[in-house]
């Protein structure tokens, strides 16, 4: 009998994907796998090595091509076609009804209205354009208008297909979804993080957030992000009528949709839905904040319109923060970054809050334990803020039985045995170190500070190589960073020849950074981003600052005597005087460029701007400068003086404010145009 024919490498590899995309829709569309994991592996196994044997049959959309070789650079920006707007909050049945009505009133008396009910996610808003099918790329919200390309680590959510399913895709398609971490993955990462004695993170949503921002696919692959789609953007023509429609579109494309939506008749099922995820939200595997309302109806939707916010159409139903009662067992100190004692509640027993086990929490200061009078022994009313940070936010006093403690602040640094001084402003007071030079607790926060990106920029010192240099004793004060050597990175642990050298040269570029930069990565109190920019301008050398009277300082604009008393503490003493001493051996430039005026004058010459919302290529320093060197006064107000309203993402009252007076608002791009950036 004839044997039968091998078949072609490139039939069979066309087979393979066909069959692992098939798979990946049971599995994450239809939650109804065929095949087990290791049967999956060994489909996919076969792939890659048809493909490793015949380079030239790999397609972008191969289920192989989810982990990239190598890490980007840095991160593109893309500018969405369509903006991202956020959503309206409303918090209880009241304001819902509200948005009904509203809803009614603008489409007109008698008509019919439906609502599109779906669960808030509580992740990371994405953008996914396929282009003839296939994944082209995809970007985070960021400002609404402008994001961040992270398409080589979307491409490792095996939840999100790299290619749509369907014979006949449109040109363009954007979906809009949410990336997002179930609990069950933050406890396996977390434990990853207990076994090499690191800091757990604190949430699946800032971990989904910082792990999109990974330059390396292979490692974002390692932690299992996961992806629902709830809209779209440009959809290149389709006929899609209601968010109904929508969502069983992207379903039928491959993309998996939350099955817990829901359409509603009326604001009566809207809000009983609303009370029925309540309670039940906790049985789900990934963590909710809240439902999303949305208009059923697209051209109901075009009716209502929107602000420059928000969409009138849509309400998202927060829900009420989850709170427990326990008893406050201890207390335990911990110091900032400028030696205060944070005094943090350990509670006896444990609270489960928003999903999570909470065994202690913040008390803020000194004055703010007095002013409630917390006691140990005391039964406590637990909280988690907006479901992430634990907080203390009451104190049962009647349940009192008389053995309970008044906390008592310790007379020496739990860290050091360095003195502790009690530090008082006229609103409040704290207890703080005195033990700045040396104190190892303050050092490890202030390497991480002085490398921040708005101060010396040092890629790769994070807080945990901070802690690594200091609990190893290779950093014993901000210079040694510049007496590194790469023979003593690579006896750390976690460090090999790459991340050694990338630190290396890290600490090196830093040494140009200038005068502007070094003055906030000094930590001297009071004296931030900020204030250093207003310093160098009068001092552009720090010879000429540490000669300066304390009252030549004050009399820089927004300084006073009482941060020009902390500058002169910092330069006169023996530590400082120091450190200075130190950096300047090393080459740490000390002084201060001014920027030369362009030529035909400033662009914005005699104007004044104000700034509200989240920018894209600025933060708040960087905005204040860049309208400082246009030639402009950046204010802190809008008045019918005001020449220009700079509105970002989530702009305050600031922009109401200026449609009032009449005042031109303008955007990020317009801005950058007429400093001539754009």
């Amino acid at each position: 009998m004839a044997t039968a024919a091998p078949t072609p490498p490139a039939e069979r590899a066309a087979e393979l994907r066909k069959q692992l995309d098939h798979h990946n829709y049971l599995y994450y569309v239809e939650a109804a796998p065929v095949i087990s994991d290791r049967e999956f592996d060994t489909l996919l196994k076969e792939l890659a090595d048809i493909e490793r044997a015949n380079p030239g049959l790999v397609t972008p959309d191969s289920p192989t091509q989810r982990v990239g070789g190598q890490p980007i650079p840095g991160f593109k920006q893309v500018t969405h076609k369509t903006p991202m707007l956020s959503i309206d909050n409303s918090y209880d049945e009241g304001d819902l009804r509200k948005f009904d009505a509203d809803v009614r009133k603008a489409v007109g008396p008698g008509a019919a209205v439906d609502y599109v009910t779906e669960l808030k996610i509580d992740g990371v808003s994405m953008s996914l354009t396929y282009e003839n099918g296939v994944l082209a790329f995809a970007a985070t919200r960021g400002s609404g208008t402008v994001g961040d390309d992270v398409t080589h680590n979307i491409k490792t959510i095996a939840a999100i297909p790299l290619k749509l399913k369907t014979s006949n895709p449109p040109a363009i398609f954007e979906v809009r979804g949410e990336v997002y971490m179930t609990r069950g993955e933050l406890a396996r990462i977390n434990a990853e993080q207990a076994k090499g004695n690191q800091e757990p993170y604190k949430n699946a949503r800032n971990l989904t957030a910082g792990t999109l921002k990974l330059k390396d696919p292979r490692e974002c692959a390692t932690r299992k992000l996961a992806f629902f789609a709830y809209g779209s953007g440009d959809i290149g023509g389709l006929a899609i009528t209601t968010q109904a429609a929508m969502l069983a579109k992207l379903k039928e494309f491959g993309f998996p949709v939350n099955p817990h939506e829901r359409v509603c008749g009326s604001i009566d099922e809207v809000i009983a839905y609303c009370q029925e995820w309540e309670p039940k939200r906790k049985e789900l595997a990934y963590d909710t904040d809240g439902i999303v309302v949305k208009v059923n109806d697209w051209a109901q939707r075009e009716r209502i319109g929107y602000t420059a916010k928000v969409p009138k159409w849509a309400k998202a139903y927060k829900f009420e923060a989850e709170q427990a009662t326990t008893k406050l067992g201890k207390v335990v100190f911990y110091l900032g970054k400028f030696g205060e004692l944070t005094p943090v509640a350990t509670f006896d027993p444990p609270v489960q809050l928003a999903g999570t086990t909470v065994t202690h929490a913040s008390m803020h200061n000194a004055s703010w334990v007095a002013e409630r009078d917390v006691r140990i022994g005391d039964t406590v009313v637990v909280e988690k803020k907006g479901e992430i940070i634990p907080q203390v936010v009451d104190v049962i006093k009647a349940d009192r039985t008389g053995a309970e403690q008044v906390i008592t602040w310790p007379d020496k640094c739990p860290k050091c045995g360095g003195p502790v001084e009690k530090e008082e402003s006229a609103t409040s007071y704290n207890f703080i170190c005195a033990n700045t030079g040396v104190c190892p607790a303050q050092l490890a926060k202030r390497l991480e500070g002085f490398a921040k990106k708005t101060r010396m920029e040092i890629d790769g010192l994070g807080r945990e190589v901070a802690v690594q240099l200091v609990d190893t004793e290779l950093v014993k004060s901000v210079a040694d960073l510049y007496r590194l050597t790469k023979a003593q990175l690579l006896a750390l642990e976690g460090f090999k020849d790459k991340k050694a050298q990338n630190l290396l040269d890290g600490i090196a570029a830093s040494k140009g950074r200038g005068l502007a930069r070094l003055l906030p990565g000094l930590t001297i109190y009071m004296v931030g981003e900020a204030m250093s920019d207003l310093l160098v301008e009068e001092f552009p050398d720090i010879d000429l600052i540490i000669a300066a009277a304390p009252e030549d300082l004050a009399r820089v604009k927004g300084f006073g005597p009482k941060r020009a008393q902390f500058v002169r503490a910092f330069f006169d003493s023996e530590s400082g005087r120091q450190l200075i001493a130190d950096l300047k051996q090393f080459g740490i430039k000390m002084t201060h460029d001014k920027k030369a005026a362009p030529t035909g004058g400033l662009p914005l010459a005699g104007k004044t701007v104000v700034v509200t919302g989240t920018l894209v290529n600025y933060d708040r320093i960087g905005i204040e400068q860049a309208i400082k060197d246009a030639g402009a006064k950046a204010s802190g107000s809008v008045s019918k003086k005001t020449d220009f309203v700079l509105v970002g993402d989530k702009p305050g009252s600031k922009a109401d404010k200026a449609k009032e007076l009449g005042v031109k608002i303008i955007n990020e791009a317009e801005f950058r145009q007429m400093i001539g950036e754009g």
